[in-house]
């Protein structure tokens, strides 16, 4: 596939916790992303993305020049998959700033979630990130690749879970929605700018 007609697919990684297992998580799913001819991957890491301390210029004046500088890559993605983990039963204070950090760069595009945790494997951080998405008009994809205690599942590379069949199983799933959305949104934004 020609590279104008692979989905340009933003993956924000949310987490910024010393010792944070997320770059072990978000590797694997690119893995999973970099294998099919139809994305191109575009790697937010919000670790090594320096944010503001807190939201300005949200409601007028200058915003901060690192929000500035991030705009144009969230502005550019057809589609997002944001990996969280899951914090206190939600999710990271430095994901939700990011996220409102932009407003309309948000709307009318698909997101996808791999979250990880403890019991609930992230699940109940992505309901509400669910919640802050639908917000901004962006679309949530229904199905999400989910970590039970990820620092039990991969080696000491960070390399492949030890029984990958079901995380890739999710990974397919869930890419093959966000591609179908993507595409079917970036269609229609071209031809009937979203007004929300």
């Amino acid at each position: 596939m020609s590279g104008e007609d692979r989905l340009k697919m933003g993956m924000i990684i949310g987490s910024v916790r010393e010792g944070r297992v997320a770059p072990l998580v978000a590797n694997w799913f690119a893995g999973q992303a970099e294998r099919r001819d139809d994305v191109a991957l575009d790697v937010i890491d919000l670790a090594k993305t320096r944010l503001p301390d807190g939201l300005r210029g949200h409601f007028g004046g200058e915003k901060p020049e690192e929000t500035v500088g991030l705009r144009p890559r969230v502005e550019a993605a057809d589609a997002f998959v944001v990996v969280t983990p899951e914090y206190n039963r939600s999710f990271p204070a430095a994901l939700k700033l990011m996220i409102d950090s932009y407003h309309r760069e948000w709307a009318a595009k698909p997101v996808g979630f791999v979250c990880y945790g403890g019991m609930s494997s992230g699940l109940r951080a992505v309901e509400q990130l669910r919640l802050v998405f639908a917000e901004l008009h962006a679309v949530t994809i229904r199905d999400s690749v989910a970590f039970q205690s990820p620092w039990t599942l991969f080696d000491a590379e960070g390399n492949w879970p030890k029984d990958p069949a079901g995380p890739e199983g999710a990974a397919k799933v869930m890419l093959d929605e966000l591609v179908w959305f993507g595409r079917a949104l970036r269609e229609a934004r071209a031809a009937r700018p979203y007004g929300g």
